[in-house]
């Protein structure tokens, strides 16, 4: 199958793409790679890693340019969009919402736009559990309202599934949206809480916790997030949302003790307010995944976390990490 996957040379599109590349797929990146949230040689790291296979291509581009991206999908006969290409982030996302809306939803738009005039109708897109809000439910379920967002970001989010099933509506796309649940792992951005917690107890700096530590994730390791795209290319579904997580829920403070174990070093906390646009938890039930997709997510949050510190002893070596701090 030829993909045409957006945001190609992130965190997630770079091990979803490395995964489908394997697996013979004709794989068509496009990325500006752009340093809005962090630095784009991380970006091309991952793209030099991609660029040994033959069935790799990489285009440089916007995805608001919807004649490029039309003309992409049709020279290259793409079937899939695999749509990813997004600002993340909630915290940048309160300093500057505009940014959030232009590319997540206009951009969003302007895929489906180039979709529709090239003749591509199937795209599995990302979501985010951001979208849920404050919900006090035990675990969010896919039926809930997502009507109250708590940040430019989820609002963006959930703006992008409103799009898209707008499309499914009028044009008959088939879209499977995967909202994702605060996912980790080898790549991740260097703003991101886990490698931060990781950064900062090896080298011994105070980590800031933002409210009383008690907050929840449900976090998300990245195989189990590139099996849930896989599994969701098999089952085209007309217009469905799934809830992609991990087995189990995770504290602000069981988080940090998880690495300070694997570590091997103690953690010094500064306590913080709680900052605006953070959720209190996330927690998801993840019964219509299993169910409609054989999703069963299989690396428990230890494990994972083992994985990230060795990933990030290891890429130490090259100074890249180092150097886009």
């Amino acid at each position: 199958m030829v993909i045409l996957i957006t945001g190609g040379a992130g965190f997630i599109g770079s091990h979803l793409s490395e995964q489908l590349l394997q697996q013979g797929h004709q794989v068509v990146c496009i990325d500006n790679l752009n340093e809005y949230i962090y630095c784009s040689a991380l970006k091309r790291e991952n793209l030099s890693t991609l660029a040994q296979y033959d069935n790799f291509i990489f285009i440089k581009g916007d995805i608001r340019d919807k004649e490029a991206l039309q003309q992409l999908l049709v020279d290259y006969q793409c079937e899939l969009v695999i749509h990813l290409a997004a600002y993340a982030g909630v915290r940048p996302s309160v300093m500057e919402p505009e940014k959030f809306f232009e590319i997540n939803v206009n951009g969003t738009l302007a895929v489906l736009e180039a979709m529709r005039k090239a003749g591509v109708r199937r795209m599995i897109m990302a979501s985010s559990s951001s979208v849920y809000g404050n919900s006090t439910a035990r675990q969010f379920k896919e039926t809930d309202a997502a009507d109250q967002p708590i940040s430019p970001y989820a609002a963006s989010k959930r703006a992008a599934e409103l799009v898209a099933y707008s499309y499914h509506s009028l044009h008959q796309f088939d879209i499977t949206c995967l909202r994702l649940f605060t996912v980790f792992g080898p790549r991740q951005r260097p703003e991101m809480a886990i490698r931060k917690f990781i950064e900062r107890i090896q080298a011994e700096q105070p980590i800031d916790v933002y409210g009383d530590g008690q907050s929840i994730r449900n976090y998300t390791y990245i195989s189990d997030v590139v099996n849930a795209f896989l599994k969701a290319m098999d089952k085209p579904t007309g217009f469905n949302v799934y809830n992609i997580a991990g087995p189990t829920t995770t504290s602000l403070l069981e988080t940090i003790e998880v690495i300070e174990k694997q570590v091997g070093k103690q953690s010094q906390l500064t306590y913080k307010p709680e900052q605006a646009g953070d959720m209190r938890q996330t927690a998801a039930d993840i019964s219509k995944a299993q169910q409609e997709l054989g999703y069963f997510p299989q690396v428990e949050f230890e494990e994972g976390i083992g994985r990230v510190i060795d990933w990030m002893m290891r890429e130490s070596s090259k100074q890249l990490l180092v150097a886009c701090k």
